[in-house]
């Protein structure tokens, strides 16, 4: 025997949140139509749906700038970002920085001055020192170190990044005060005690 539904069960059902939403989005210069759940963040979408593995997953918090992309023109983290919640916008990933075979600036730039080791933060930090020239900074190597604060680097490159960085201000013209340059390791062990 059937019984009828609680009247508070339907109202429950009608309430629930819809499991996917659509979105439009255009990543990399690509225009994108999905649906995704609700809770799916813009670092997941990118990596698990649209196959851009460049942007990491590196805390979970927001802390290291691992996952560090552009919408609408500004610096974001992905990884604390919904993706329903950059409906209608323009993301640019790493993997859209170059010109087709022809590498950005600063992607250049990071390979003349060794500014990665392990690479995992380089994605981030590449979207980011981006960011911080499109916003007009990069004027001096204190505020470079400023403008990349949210972005870590555990291999320790950031004397190079900020030399790759300062290199491309350079390029476009801008003044920028002499950086010192990185003081070469000592060849042997007793050099390096004395």
């Amino acid at each position: 025997m059937d019984r009828p539904a609680h009247p508070l069960a339907e109202a429950a059902a009608a309430a629930a949140p819809p499991t996917q939403l659509p979105i439009d989005l255009v990543v990399n210069g690509r225009p994108y139509r999905l649906r995704v759940a609700p809770w799916v963040t813009l670092l997941d979408l990118l990596r698990d749906t649209l196959l851009l593995t460049g942007s990491k997953k590196g805390c979970d918090h927001g802390q290291c700038g691992a996952c560090r992309v552009r919408a609408a023109g500004r610096r974001i983290t992905a990884g604390l970002t919904l993706a329903v919640m950059r409906n209608g916008c323009e993301i640019t990933t790493v993997e859209g920085l170059q010109d087709g075979q022809t590498l950005h600036a600063l992607q250049q730039a990071f390979i003349d001055h060794d500014a990665f080791q392990c690479g995992y933060c380089t994605p981030g930090q590449l979207c980011s020192a981006v960011g911080l020239l499109r916003e007009g900074g990069g004027t001096s190597g204190a505020h470079i170190r400023e403008g990349m604060s949210g972005n870590l680097c555990r291999c320790g490159a950031y004397p190079q990044i900020v030399q790759a960085v300062c290199a491309v201000v350079l390029q476009r013209g801008a003044a920028l005060p002499a950086m010192p340059a990185i003081p070469e390791l000592p060849d042997t062990p007793t050099a390096r005690n004395a």
